[in-house]
């Protein structure tokens, strides 16, 4: 779960912002010109612009954002043979999957973790932790890299984005469409829109997003299986079978820590039974573990 949150809460933030903004500048004219009915086509376009606007906000500041939550340093010039090694091993990588040269760095975490993230593919960013070079062999972390590096190759960050863009953008219409029928039938306002109508919409956009979101991690979870993919070919596939089941060792019942904006981007993420499997980043180990295996 915390894997996905900083994105989706920075995004929410974001939504909220622009909303504000538009609706002080006037821009929010979603009732038609007699104030009874509501404008479709420009309730549409309004739900468009701040959804989209939302995600793709978010991803324009992922990498600065990722940095200053993990205190991630970026390898400007090794300083070492293990700083030497990350750096020609994610360049080697790169070049294979045929895209630029991201930059590489560490940041500070006893949990066994990595991420990468950016707006441009060839412009990315791929980091570990500390706890993840400490517990894993150079073989597993080959393969972890991989995996990032796959991520990036497939775009998953602006496909996500895509996703959340369109997902913001039908919560936002649907929830103004319910506090307007809402306003207009059970509170019996006939023109403008009433106080019924601002906080109808505000709880059917909370309810919805939550509901959207399992949209969301369903393509989140799917997009690990196809980098675990990228990272057996990058690697090997005994080597990232080897390093998902260092990780399922490591992390325990628990998820390794990420910041929660970082949550989707990680290689590892939490466990959920019951319910909470819809709401989760990354499906579970063993799955992972057995899709690689049966791909063999």
């Amino acid at each position: 779960m915390k894997r996905i949150f900083l994105f989706l809460a920075t995004n929410l933030a974001i939504i909220v912002v622009l909303s504000i903004s538009l609706r002080l500048l006037g821009v929010e004219r979603i009732l038609d010109e007699q104030g009874v009915g509501l404008d479709l086509k420009s309730l549409l376009i309004f739900a468009a612009v701040i959804g989209f606007g939302g995600s793709f906000i978010s991803l324009a500041i992922s990498k600065w954002m990722a940095k200053r939550s993990t205190g991630a340093q970026v390898i400007e010039q090794p300083s070492n043979e293990v700083e030497r090694w990350l750096v020609d091993t994610v360049r080697r990588q790169a070049e294979r999957a045929g895209i630029g040269m991201p930059e590489v760095a560490i940041f500070p975490s006893q949990a066994p973790n990595a991420f990468a993230t950016g707006m441009n593919r060839n412009k990315a960013l791929v980091a570990v932790s500390s706890g993840l070079l400490n517990s894993m062999d150079k073989d597993e972390v080959e393969a972890v890299l991989g995996h990032e590096v796959a991520h990036v190759a497939n775009g998953d960050m602006v496909t996500l984005t895509l996703i959340q863009g369109v997902v913001n953008t039908f919560v936002i219409f649907l929830s103004r469409v319910i506090g307007h029928t809402v306003d207009r039938v059970v509170f019996k306002t006939e023109q403008g829109h009433g106080p019924a109508f601002w906080v109808t919409a505000i709880i059917a956009e909370l309810v919805l997003g939550v509901l959207a979101s399992t949209i969301v991690m369903w393509f989140s979870r799917q997009r690990e299986f196809r980098a675990d993919t990228g990272g057996a070919n990058l690697a090997s596939r005994q080597k990232m079978i080897a390093a998902l089941e260092r990780l399922k060792r490591s992390t325990g019942p628990g998820p390794a820590q990420l910041p929660d904006e970082l949550a989707a981007f990680g290689i590892a993420g939490g466990i959920g039974q019951g319910i909470k499997k819809l709401f989760m980043s990354h499906p579970p180990l063993e799955e992972r573990i057995e899709a690689l295996r049966r791909s063999a």
